[in-house]
């Protein structure tokens, strides 16, 4: 009996090894060579052939016709947002999120609308059978003569369906539960996930088929399987939320026809989900008028201003070394802030704990929300609370300067529309434009002018 033969594959940078290794020499990271077997090597070579029998051929640039509606939309604004306009025919594109988060759903409901709009949508389910979808879509109230549902987890099965129905739009979930049978390995295995996208990209691309996978993920909160699935597809979106509150929040961390920042806001409900229009009103609501260490900042996801309140409890600390604890904000930014108000605004805050959150799960990650990181920490610090109609916007330097920050008109706009009265922006900031009226736009040049501005 000939022997196996076994490689270790990083499932991070693609490094190949002959024997086990902790650390990958390539991309230095821990435990994350997996065993794979060595196939003999096929004769055969997978190329870009169409269901038609069409291969690519190389032509001018000049000569490539685009299709008259490059992109479709969906019935989920919220989703057409973060896709960049709408669904991109031919493209490949990966959801992934926690168990339970909703994923399912969300491609459940798509595909009935994608279907209502005359196109076949394939629904390929490798986790459910035919009659437990079947419930779901019902109690999604989703339903259509063009939406096919196939349960099965031969990839090579797929293909020929795919091949068969020619449909516009193919949902695989998940693709670590599909298996290429020529590829000698388990299910779920970097040696699976490598083949099976490869080949999806493949069907796509030649035969203008737009793909949505669905991928499970690691306790890290990665994408199971190899860093190169990623790198493969189009779009990568993740959806993410808490499984005990109702809010979803859609977003795009890779995005070739579209920006990679911008975010949707869903609500889970019984009949499925349902988009949020105004998705400040969800995070200011719980807000507490008098409370102290608050402050409201206007952040940009993307093309759009939302509204977060960002809060910050700043107590004596009973141990040596003061501890700084941050959710939905950087840590590091958070210690940068509170040495700059240290030494250019006098305040001792070295003896001081310092716990910060950006209310409503929300991940903040922009140089304009340092202004509302100070001030909530000023307020917590001073046990003296912000004005309830008032903003803040701006970027914070190591001398202590309010630097100036993009998109500013749209930043203020969105306060006036909620009923701030009132925003502090970079003084810098106000050349060039026209404030709009119902709120007072304050220009600061230092964290000190801006402290005295706010809580005077």
């Amino acid at each position: 009996m000939a022997k196996v033969k076994t490689q270790f594959l990083c499932s991070e940078c693609g490094y190949v090894s002959p024997k086990f290794l902790g650390r990958c020499p390539n991309c230095g990271r821990w435990n994350t060579l997996v065993e794979e077997r060595i196939s003999e090597p096929k004769n055969e070579r997978k190329s870009r052939v169409s269901f038609e029998g069409k291969s690519s051929k190389p032509q001018l640039i000049s000569e490539v016709k685009m299709h008259e509606e490059p992109r479709v939309k969906t019935g989920m604004e919220e989703l057409n947002r973060v896709l960049g306009g709408g669904v991109v025919d031919g493209s490949l594109v990966l959801i992934g999120g926690d168990p339970g988060i909703g994923k399912s759903t969300l491609l459940l409901q798509l595909s009935g609308q994608l279907a209502a709009t005359d196109r076949d949508v394939l629904y390929v389910s490798g986790e459910e059978s035919a009659s437990q979808i079947k419930m779901r879509a019902e109690r999604l109230q989703v339903n259509s003569e063009r939406f096919y549902l196939y349960p099965e987890t031969d990839m090579s099965n797929i293909r020929a369906v795919i091949e068969e129905l020619h449909p516009q739009y193919v949902i695989i979930d998940s693709v670590q539960t599909m298996q290429e049978p020529d590829i000698d390995s388990a299910v779920g295995s970097v040696s699976q996930i490598r083949e099976i996208t490869a080949e999806l990209m493949q069907i796509a691309k030649t035969n203008n088929i737009t793909i949505f996978i669905v991928g499970h993920v690691t306790k890290g909160g990665a994408i199971a399987g190899p860093k190169i699935l990623e790198h493969m597809v189009d779009t990568v979106l993740y959806f993410e939320g808490d499984l005990h509150h109702t809010y979803r929040i859609l977003r795009a961390v890779k995005n070739r026809f579209g920006s990679t920042n911008e975010l949707g806001i869903f609500e889970m409900r019984e009949e499925g989900l349902r988009e949020v229009a105004n998705p400040s009103e969800i995070f200011l609501e719980e807000r507490l008028q008098d409370a102290n260490g608050s402050a409201i900042v206007v952040s940009m996801e993307g093309t759009r201003p939302i509204l977060v309140e960002i809060q910050a409890l700043i107590t004596p600390t009973i141990f040596g070394n003061a501890q700084r604890t941050a959710s939905g904000l950087d840590r590091n930014r958070v210690s940068l802030i509170m040495a700059v108000l240290e030494k250019r605004a006098n305040l001792t805050l070295q003896n001081q704990d310092a716990y910060l959150k950006a209310a409503g799960g929300v991940k903040l990650d922009e140089p304009a929300i340092d202004l509302a990181i100070a001030m909530s920490i000023v307020s917590s610090f001073k046990n003296q609370g912000t004005r309830p109609t008032d903003s803040f916007v701006g970027e914070i330097g190591l001398t202590g300067e309010i630097r100036r920050v993009n998109r500013i008109e749209q930043r203020v706009a969105e306060a006036q529309k909620l009923g701030f009265q009132r925003i502090l922006i970079p003084k810098n900031n106000l050349k060039g434009w026209n404030p709009p009226k119902g709120i007072e736009v304050v220009g600061v040049t230092t964290i000190t002018d801006a402290i005295r501005k706010a809580f005077n």
